[in-house]
């Protein structure tokens, strides 16, 4: 699949001022600063559509973009660490966790993972939490492009053997780098499989 028009449509500080569910949804989180806004410019092939910062927790609110106007890509807060305070990051659990649970148009969440740490025990128990909700995943590891040949083999083959101690197989994978554009046609080809189904 290829991406012709990409737009921002809107920002939602709660779930019921989302677009009306009427097309197949997207969404993608990860902890703040995992690359996320990074991953999406790149998947829409615009350089500033989502904005990209430095600062962990830059995203506060669901960000709606139109795609192709026929599908929604989501832009969720992060979770785990951000240098906001105490009460806004319990606002992003409640934000995030109200948009997970009563989004019937949501088909998949991309989760995102920073390639070059070892498995983080807040985007493991994220992603257990999910699972066990039957909430429909794909786990996207970012920033390969970070890591040598030996190190990225290591990291994977150790997050794939912790995983699978708790599930008995892993959901879709997808290994990522916005600078490189890596990953970009086969993400886009699994939400285009998706679509057809809609």
């Amino acid at each position: 699949m290829e991406i012709f028009e990409a737009d921002f449509l809107t920002s939602s500080a709660k779930t019921d001022q989302c677009p009306k569910p009427d097309r197949p949804e997207y969404a993608f989180i990860g902890r703040s600063n995992v690359g996320k806004s990074s991953l999406i410019n790149m998947l829409c092939k615009r350089k500033a559509l989502a904005k990209v910062s430095s600062t962990p927790g830059k995203t506060q609110l669901i960000n709606h973009f139109k795609i192709d106007n026929t599908w929604y890509l989501v832009d969720l807060p992060g979770f785990g660490y951000a240098k906001v305070s105490k009460t806004l990051r319990e606002k992003f659990g409640k934000l995030i966790t109200d948009y997970i649970e009563s989004r019937e148009n949501m088909m998949c969440l991309f989760i995102l993972v920073d390639s070059r740490l070892p498995v983080q025990k807040n985007d493991f128990e994220f992603m257990n939490a999910m699972v066990a909700n039957g909430i429909p995943i794909a786990i996207v590891f970012t920033k390969t492009d970070k890591l040598n040949k030996t190190k990225y083999n290591t990291n994977m083959k150790q997050y794939e053997q912790e995983l699978l101690k708790y599930w008995e197989k892993l959901p879709p994978v997808f290994y990522s780098s916005a600078e490189k554009g890596e990953g970009r046609k086969e993400i886009l080809d699994f939400i285009d499989k998706i679509n057809q189904d809609w």
